[in-house]
């Protein structure tokens, strides 16, 4: 195995909103620094992602965690952004289990709301990162994304239809399989990789547009369908940090002998 860099670093302040790629992130036990702070929940306390809105990641979120200020940049070319300011606490439901959180005060929910047709909200939880700590970093590989390109007869997939934080060249098509239960130095971060990452139908809508355009599910379905993994239809790894550090594209990843 030759050389293996990051190749790509992709975040949101907001989950279910377009993924923003950049060139660093300070990783720490919480996930990446500013990533997944904040979730939206409907009308009944429920969070809401681009699985069940696909337009919401036509909405691009950014958030200064220094002057607490959060941006919303809308596909019409409209702005929200202001300081912080947190309302009433909420208990919200997230997936299967419950989250403590507070509600955020100010225009976002609106703007929101008045975007996608629906009353939205938005609350700021410790993390809103899917599998908490224990997935607090997910990485894939720029090969296993050409392999999939290739099953399904296309030139490419972005990475970001599946919104991971982490993207990874010189190691073949789904070599990371292997790196669950191992630690990996990811720049001048240390990750134990607990489990593969199971997909569903959001990583079938296009990145920008939230329109369903690729049958993801159905070709992961076709070539890995029976793999032996910790989540169905695996696509992807996700891990611990147990060292906290700054991950920078062209970093060296090291996988750690036993």
């Amino acid at each position: 195995m030759g050389t293996i860099a990051v190749t790509g670093l992709a975040v949101t302040a907001v989950k279910g909103m377009r993924m923003r790629v950049v060139d660093a992130i300070e990783l720490g036990s919480d996930g990446a620094c500013g990533n997944r702070r904040f979730f939206v929940i409907d009308d009944r306390d429920r969070m809401v992602n681009g699985k069940v809105i696909g337009a919401l990641q036509t909405v691009i979120a950014d958030y200064d965690r220094a002057t607490e200020r959060l941006t919303l940049d809308f596909p019409d070319g409209s702005r929200v952004s202001e300081s912080l300011l947190e309302g009433a606490p909420i208990t919200a439901r997230f997936f299967s289990r419950q989250v403590e959180g507070c509600l955020v005060e100010g225009p976002w929910a609106a703007a929101l709301s008045d975007h996608l047709g629906q009353p939205l909200r938005l609350v700021r939880p410790v993390s809103a990162v899917d599998r908490g700590a224990i997935g607090a970093a997910s990485l894939i590989s720029r090969a296993s994304l050409e392999r999939l390109a290739r099953e399904a007869g296309i030139d490419a997939v972005d990475a970001r239809r599946f919104r991971m934080l982490i993207e990874i060249d010189g190691v073949p098509a789904h070599a990371e399989d292997q790196w669950v239960g191992a630690e990996v130095r990811v720049g001048q971060a240390l990750i134990r990789f607990e489990g593969h990452v199971g997909r569903c139908l959001i990583t079938s809508r296009d990145p920008d547009t939230g329109e369903i355009d690729l049958p993801t599910l159905d070709l992961l379905r076709g070539y890995r369908g029976d793999m032996d993994a910790t989540e169905a239809l695996p696509f992807g790894i996700y891990g611990r940090v147990l060292e906290a550090g700054a991950v920078r594209v062209g970093d060296p990843v090291a996988p750690i002998e036993p």
